[in-house]
């Protein structure tokens, strides 16, 4: 896996039109359900995934742009180091968007949550993820979270072109962490 970066969400409870009663509440990347917590791209503070390196990134924004953090939660993002390209139907490497510099910090305490499905048609931010976006997280099993307990369930799930129809890939399956006391990481 290799690290992504960092994004504040706004976590939404599971959606009355998602029928999947084992999920509590979203925790997926994409922005659909659960809000991220700007229109952040506008500002060019994110790193070459689209996220951004350290919480303080996010907080010197915030605090400049008069953007309240408060009661968002904070998560850490880490991807396979591949993408599924179903129009040829297999695996390829994908790179950071090369206009961006990379530097993330990896979080001294962090949660893994699970694994979601993001589709990344543009090659740049993160968009639908099919398991809330797409309701599949009604006929597939999922978390609390609306997230994959595993990294193999995930993999298993595209390849068996379980998402077929849902979102235009490719796909990336990414790890999804909650950040253990965002006061304590480094600059």
């Amino acid at each position: 896996m290799r690290p992504l970066g960092y994004l504040y969400k706004r976590v939404a409870t599971r959606p009355e039109w998602l029928k999947a009663p084992q999920v509590n509440d979203i925790y997926s990347l994409s922005g659909c359900v659960s809000a991220d917590f700007a229109d952040y791209v506008s500002y060019w503070k994110h790193n070459g995934f689209w996220l951004f390196d350290s919480p303080s990134v996010i907080a010197n924004l915030a605090a400049e742009y008069k953007i309240a953090l408060d009661g968002l939660k904070l998560f850490y993002y880490e991807a396979y180091e591949q993408e599924f390209d179903e129009d040829i139907g297999t695996w390829v490497r994908f790179e950071p968007d090369p206009s961006f510099g990379i530097n993330v910090l990896t979080p001294p305490r962090k949660c893994l949550e699970g694994f979601d499905v993001t589709s990344f048609t543009n090659q740049t931010s993160p968009e639908c993820s099919p398991l809330s976006c797409n309701s599949c997280a009604a006929s597939v099993e999922t978390n609390e979270h609306c997230l994959f307990r595993t990294f193999v369930d995930a993999k298993r799930a595209i390849e068996s072109n379980y998402f077929q129809g849902c979102e235009h890939g490719p796909y990336r399956i990414i790890a999804v962490y909650s950040v253990i006391d965002p006061e304590a990481h480094p600059t």
